[in-house]
């Protein structure tokens, strides 16, 4: 073993991964970083489909050093990610999974980013094979992204490039007793807690691999444990950033991709059991983090379906669910002095929910047509509206309304 630390520690955690495993280490061994400036930590998590025999028969051929663990089965991701990092040398690590690829110049091009950067995590560009993969925070590459305002937020999954330094001062590990979401609860707090991160969107770094045996680990496991995910994320949230705008826009994440698919149109052909026991965890994840703020930062279905969840009212969340499920498109509708555009989904006006739930106050699509939200309104423009919403109930009684006179 060389006694020079070498640039990058690739850890891989393996679990049943033939034959996803052939093309991974292919991709290790074929990039442009010299052999001698990177390592492989392998760990077999008890696999039983030669998962392991083939890890060390690479190991025996290749020029990059390599060790493999071969360990019981864990459960999960954490503990072989974990083991790996405990045995790392690198200046840096990165966390690749046995279905996953890289692109031939994907370490050498974020090693680099990472150096001239000085920063402690890069993200290279992701793109989905037999899978889809985040698209939104690929559009430039920087060097310093900012948490706040780009979309790095929304991809928080562990294939990344991060500084090992970071993760030794900060005795960061993954959490092992969340089985799914673990790693965005990890790359959050790298995010938040590091010295920054860098995006290089240029060149296509990771291939992402949809299996089709149905043995991915983010197929599996109950929503029980999405709501552990989400409890842990807004957490960690809650815990590094105040109250205020900033908290609002990170706490989108855990709000809209971990905690609402758990109730969309499907949650209509599940029993009524499961219904309540969701609307049950979910009830003190909105005491405690919904906000104003938050509320304002989404979708109008979005938002709507928060707040039936906590007002506890199922029953409205289940017709507006059977809106979305029918594909119906809802109206828009302005009101008022301000011209506040309103999307009508179902109890629009019956004051069961309050005007502001249905207020558009982010761009959206409806069917194909973009609603930006509307900028002010004159108070000429509302008379105006006013006129013509009168001009409009006169007619549809069948009435004549005079218009008026011309001067001469």
């Amino acid at each position: 073993m060389s006694s020079t630390a070498p640039d990058v520690t690739v850890i891989i955690g393996a679990y049943e991964a033939m034959p996803y495993l052939i093309r991974c280490l292919e991709s290790v061994e074929a990039q442009t970083l010299p052999a001698g400036r990177m390592e492989i930590v392998a760990v077999d998590d008890g696999s039983t489909d030669g998962t392991g025999e083939y890890l060390e028969e690479f190991a025996a051929r290749t020029a990059i050093e390599m060790r493999v663990i071969r360990q019981e089965n864990s459960g999960g991701p954490s503990g072989p990610r974990n083991v790996g990092l405990g045995l790392a040398r690198g200046r840096y690590v990165f966390f690749l999974d046995a279905d996953d690829y890289f692109g031939e110049e994907a370490l050498e091009r974020m090693v680099a980013m990472g150096d001239r950067a000085g920063t402690d995590v890069v993200l290279g560009k992701v793109v989905g094979v037999n899978r889809g993969a985040a698209k939104s925070m690929w559009k430039e590459t920087v060097e310093r992204a900012d948490l706040f305002t780009s979309n790095i937020k929304f991809t928080l999954s562990a294939q990344k490039l991060f500084r090992r330094d970071l993760l030794v001062r900060l005795g960061m590990r993954f959490d092992e007793e969340l089985k799914t979401g673990e790693d965005a609860l990890f790359t959050m707090e790298a995010y938040l807690r590091g010295n920054g991160v860098s995006v290089v969107a240029d060149y296509t770094c990771y291939y992402l691999v949809g299996r089709d045996d149905g043995k991915h680990v983010t197929k599996s496991g109950s929503y029980v444990l999405r709501f552990d995910s989400a409890r842990a994320l807004m957490s960690l949230i809650a815990t590094h950033v105040p109250p205020g705008p900033k908290r609002d826009v990170l706490m989108v994440r855990p709000f809209v991709i971990t905690l609402l698919p758990q109730f969309g149109p499907a949650l209509l052909r599940q029993s009524d059991e499961v219904r309540q026991e969701k609307m049950r965890l979910a009830a003190p994840l909105l005491e405690t983090y919904w906000s104003p703020g938050l509320a304002r930062r989404l979708k109008v279905n979005e938002r709507l379906r928060l707040l039936c969840i906590a007002k506890g009212r199922l029953d409205l969340l289940l017709d507006i669910l059977q809106f979305v499920r029918d594909k119906k498109e809802p109206r828009a509708v302005r009101k008022g002095l301000r011209g506040r555009l309103y999307l009508v989904y179902p109890h629009f006006g019956e004051g069961v929910l309050p005007l502001s739930a249905y207020e558009l106050t982010v761009r959206e699509w409806v069917g194909r047509k973009r609603i930006d939200v509307p900028g002010p309104q004159s108070a000429a423009a509302f008379l105006r509206r006013l006129v013509g919403k009168a001009r409009r109930t006169v007619r549809s009684a069948g009435l004549h309304m005079p218009r008026r006179a011309h001067k001469v």
